[in-house]
């Protein structure tokens, strides 16, 4: 006869599933309004970002619209030892990860600085004005700010090399020198996304007790103290969230940005992993050329989020998870 302890023993996982599975269930009728209300969301990442993960196959085949998803030839690795082997590869890693270094040191500060700045601001009026103002650009297309730049900075029609001229001296080729194009595809970024990046910001510091800066004034403290005592570490939890998602963006340039600010003159400096998928990919038809970059790029993502929140940890703060 078997032990009945071992056959207690040998049916507790089912019992234990079929518990866990219970109280999952009670759980999802207890809240069924909120789940309904995130339904939505659950939709959107199932259809439109965890089914094309399927896509990600073709990477490892040489795919052929006319065989097909399943009758492409599977090549393994090849496409990954061709990106890795081609000549630009260590061009496009160089610029793509500087221009993101410069976002990161120039660009991920500046809305931290101006939440801080407009959160000081006492006249609601005056503060939603200004709000108001640094928020739209964030609504202008790429294409507009690609020709309010030339417009700007172009050497024939540009406003700044026009009032260069006139001072005597010659204009200065400010869209096809290489030495400036990692700058002002910084510029144009912190023109256009640091006022929207300071939603957050703002939101994580109206959170924080008021009566902490009634009690920083009854000590004395400056509104410099107050800001570098109270504010900052109040939004802490933010800012390295934030920063964690952000390394993750590492190896990802904005496609639309680059490709409008490209020339033959800066392509040494202006090449990086999406526009050469682009061109790979759409241009000359080796779609899985640009499928595999993808790929890198995404795993390479993943590998920095998944380290900068694990040093995160052990540094004592929150990570994402």
């Amino acid at each position: 006869m078997k032990d009945p302890a071992a056959a207690a023993q040998a049916g507790l996982p089912n019992r234990v599933m079929k518990s866990g599975n219970s109280r999952l269930w009670v759980r999802i009728l207890q809240y069924k309004y909120l789940y309904l209300l995130a339904l939505p969301g659950i939709l959107y990442f199932l259809i439109f970002k965890f089914l094309p993960m399927w896509g990600l196959l073709i990477a490892f085949k040489d795919y052929n619209p006319y065989s097909g998803f399943w009758g492409s030839e599977w090549t393994g690795m090849k496409q990954f030892n061709d990106l890795f082997a081609d000549h630009n590869f260590y061009l496009m890693l160089r610029n793509t990860l500087t221009i993101n270094i410069f976002g990161l040191v120039f660009m991920f500060p500046v809305p931290i600085i101006l939440a801080v700045m407009l959160n000081e601001v006492r006249h609601e009026a005056f503060k939603r004005f200004n709000q108001s103002i640094v928020y739209m650009p964030h609504f202008l297309s790429w294409v507009v700010v690609a020709s309010m730049t030339f417009f700007v900075l172009s050497t024939d029609v540009g406003i700044v090399n026009k009032l260069i001229t006139e001072s005597g001296r010659e204009s200065v080729s400010f869209l096809s020198n290489p030495n400036y194009f990692w700058g002002l595809m910084t510029a144009q970024n912190m023109w256009k996304e640091a006022g929207w990046g300071t939603i957050i910001f703002l939101a994580a510091m109206a959170g924080v007790d008021p009566q902490r800066y009634e009690a920083a004034v009854m000590d004395g403290a400056s509104r410099w103290r107050q800001i570098w005592n109270i504010t900052l570490p109040a939004i802490r939890p933010t800012i390295i969230i934030l920063l964690i998602l952000r390394l993750g963006q590492m190896v990802d340039v904005g496609f639309e940005q680059v490709l409008l600010m490209q020339n033959p003159l800066v392509m040494s400096v202006a090449e990086v992993f999406d526009t050469y998928a682009y061109t790979q990919g759409i241009l000359r038809g080796q779609i899985s050329a640009g499928i595999t970059v993808g790929m890198f790029k995404g795993v390479v993502g993943l590998v920095l989020v998944l380290s900068s929140n694990y040093i995160v940890k052990r540094m004592g703060h929150e990570g994402i998870y």
